[in-house]
């Protein structure tokens, strides 16, 4: 039991819109600690546009005694407005940043003076030097908009240069494609830790359409059988723990680093996959 025990993990919530939702996640996150989580990121949406619940979430994180991290995208974002949010960071005691470009919201226009996530990164340790634990995204199967797996790759080796300190993956099904990602970019020379991350199954209509929206591939056989159950939202969750336990294991077994769990602002789910997992 003592491997189980020891492998890492890390949460990601999402900024509630309602008050009702800002009280059901502050019940989320009470039993989401249970786990013990290395730390607790915030997601920030398209353009910044969640910017102020996602720093009230992180506040709640820290005063509660996480650590905190919020999401950040450069996507029309200037120098100087990066530097005033970084000072804001530093003074609400944040020491852990997910620097992302960030998705386009529709009908953006020009990108700002911060394009990639790369250049995010580099701002970010030239202004404040090693204050900040830099995590960045990786795709294990292909950013959906890099024009090739190569330009992918090259994308993240930008970011690791840069002064990334971890990596955090899209959520994927198939672990193949996982260690083959690993394989490549310790290739490279690129030694930074890269956490899987991972989204349990809840509903089909809901994980297919988020699958096909980011470019993460559901197993042909995992589809189907999803597909297969209807509205039965029992067998789906059943079905999902098993997917989901059996992935964290096989991930397990061969090494990562941590896990990094999708929790979609519930607990029920995660908790019993921590649980199937000896966590």
């Amino acid at each position: 039991m003592t491997q189980t025990a020891s492998l890492p993990l890390s949460l990601e919530f999402f900024p509630p819109k309602t008050p009702e939702g800002v009280t059901k996640l502050a019940a989320v996150r009470q039993a989401l600690y249970a786990l013990k989580p290395q730390f607790c990121s915030v997601t920030y949406g398209a353009g910044g546009s969640t910017q102020d619940g996602t720093l009230q979430t992180v506040q709640a994180l820290l005063d509660e005694g996480q650590d905190g991290a919020s999401h950040f995208t450069c996507v029309g974002a200037t120098r100087e407005s990066v530097r005033e949010r970084l000072a804001q960071f530093k003074a609400m005691g944040m020491r852990r940043i997910v620097a992302l470009r960030g998705d386009l919201p529709s009908g953006f226009g020009p990108m700002g003076e911060i394009r990639h996530a790369s250049d995010l990164v580099a701002f970010i340790r030239a202004e404040t030097g090693d204050h900040f634990h830099i995590e960045v995204a990786a795709y294990p199967e292909m950013h959906p908009q890099a024009r090739s797996p190569q330009a992918d790759l090259q994308a993240f080796e930008a970011k690791v240069k840069a002064g990334a300190d971890s990596a955090i993956t899209q959520f994927f099904y198939n672990a193949d494609a996982y260690w083959r990602f690993v394989d490549e970019v310790r290739a490279l020379g690129l030694d930074i830790p890269v956490v899987p991350g991972i989204m349990p199954i809840t509903n089909s209509s809901g994980i297919l359409r988020f699958a096909d929206g980011c470019g993460a591939e559901i197993p042909r056989w995992v589809r189907l059988r999803l597909q297969s159950y209807g509205d039965d939202t029992a067998s789906i969750k059943a079905f999902g723990l098993d997917v989901v336990t059996d992935l964290c294991e096989r991930l397990r077994a061969q090494g990562v680093p941590s896990l990094h769990f999708y929790t979609m602002n519930t607990s029920a789910t995660v908790l019993e996959l921590g649980r199937r997992l000896g966590l």
